[in-house]
């Protein structure tokens, strides 16, 4: 069992709206923290249609509770018009409420009551660095780090069952998505595009669609946590810098079975790319789990020279490597950015073994800069 390590109880004031994508562990997490407390799965048909019809039956069933008791609803999104009382029962009768789901478009599109600002808003990702105790690096480049997932040793089948079951339940319920077929095959070509800037004619053209739609389509993986941009660094200094965000899907397995990446090996171009997605993927949830304002973002000049990620306002610039020696070329990108911001701290994330620091530049190894991350030497 894995030890995650989002703070809910500490978080927790009247409410919390608990979002992630699919099989990230949200009930699981719930239910083991939450021991004794009424819990209410909408996922369970039966109890879904039910309060589908009555709605004010959930007012009834918490009618005795007092100030303060502790209520989770399981895949809210089901039912939306729950939340309506919901905020009654918080304002009239003080009770605290955990609302947790896997997309908060459905609550967006149908003006759902957000609670007037009662409910946090908190997302889980999946699984990170420090609640992997056999942390194996290979297996997590490979399969991702969905705890269903992770835990075998080939994750192809599982992975296959989870895109159906996206596709299925989640997008078929949006109604915005005339063509499953279109929108499937979409997910395999922004998959190609996973850690690369956007170009949303080119891919409109590979899918037999719009652009207008292809943009949609991005806001669906967006809102439903599958997917997420990261913008460009914009402060333009003395290099015109390119504009467009970058696309990566919320993790590093789907992107890899979406694209067909098996067996990846160490030293070829599929393992750099999804080695890359992985550290990101770490960066993204240490700064949800912090609470952390900064802007991650990327740099790339119009002469090619990149670095993967910078932390706020160029205090930190990190480019990612999955060489296991690092050569001159591999610095390019940072020693190009010192230039325009000489106080920025500079890491490169790689393979090789020995963390060092070598010509103003943190060469570390990828499982000394987990380490460093998670105890909050990064940003």
């Amino acid at each position: 069992m894995y030890q995650r390590l989002i703070d809910i109880a500490g978080k927790l004031d009247e409410g919390m709206f608990l979002f992630g994508a699919r099989q990230t562990g949200k009930s699981t997490l719930l239910k083991e923290r939450f021991k004794g407390e009424i819990y209410y799965d909408l996922l369970d048909p039966e109890l879904r249609r039910f309060f589908k019809r009555n709605p004010n039956a959930l007012k009834e069933a918490l009618a005795d509770k007092p100030a303060g008791t502790l209520v989770i609803i399981d895949e809210i999104q089901k039912v939306p018009k729950l939340l309506d009382i919901v905020h009654s029962l918080m304002v009239d009768k003080g009770l605290w409420f955990i609302l947790s789901g896997s997309s908060a478009r459905k609550l967006k599109k149908k003006g759902a009551n957000t609670l007037g600002g009662r409910a946090i808003p908190e997302t889980l990702y999946p699984l990170v660095w420090p609640e992997v105790t056999d942390f194996q690096l290979d297996r997590a480049v490979q399969n991702g780090m969905i705890p269903r997932h992770y835990q075998v040793p080939d994750a192809t089948k599982r992975l296959k069952g989870y895109v159906e079951v996206y596709l299925n339940e989640e997008i078929r319920e949006e109604g915005e998505v005339r063509e499953l077929e279109a929108f499937e095959r979409f997910m395999e070509v922004a998959a190609i595009s996973d850690g690369e800037m956007l170009n949303y004619s080119n891919i409109a053209s590979d899918c037999g669609v719009s652009t207008k739609t292809v943009q949609s389509y991005f806001q669906i993986l967006y809102d439903t946590l599958i997917g997420y941009a990261i913008p460009a660094y914009r402060k333009v200094v003395r290099r015109k810098v390119v504009q467009a965000p970058k696309f990566y899907y919320f993790d590093v397995g789907l992107a890899n079975y979406l694209m067909g990446r098996h067996a990846l090996k160490r030293g070829t171009d599929d393992y750099g790319h999804a080695f890359e997605h992985l550290v990101m993927q770490e960066i993204i949830a240490y700064k949800g789990y912090n609470d952390r304002q900064d802007v991650i973002s990327y740099w790339r000049t119009y002469d090619k020279k990149e670095v993967d990620a910078i932390i706020g306002d160029a205090r930190v610039a990190i480019e990612i490597k999955s060489s296991e020696q690092i050569k001159s070329k591999h610095k390019a990108g940072l020693k190009a950015f010192k230039e325009d911001h000489p106080d920025c701290r500079l890491i490169l994330v790689s393979l090789e073994p020995l963390s060092r620091k070598v010509d103003g530049i943190e060469l570390m190894n990828v499982l000394d800069f987990f380490k460093q991350l998670w105890d909050g030497k990064i940003f």
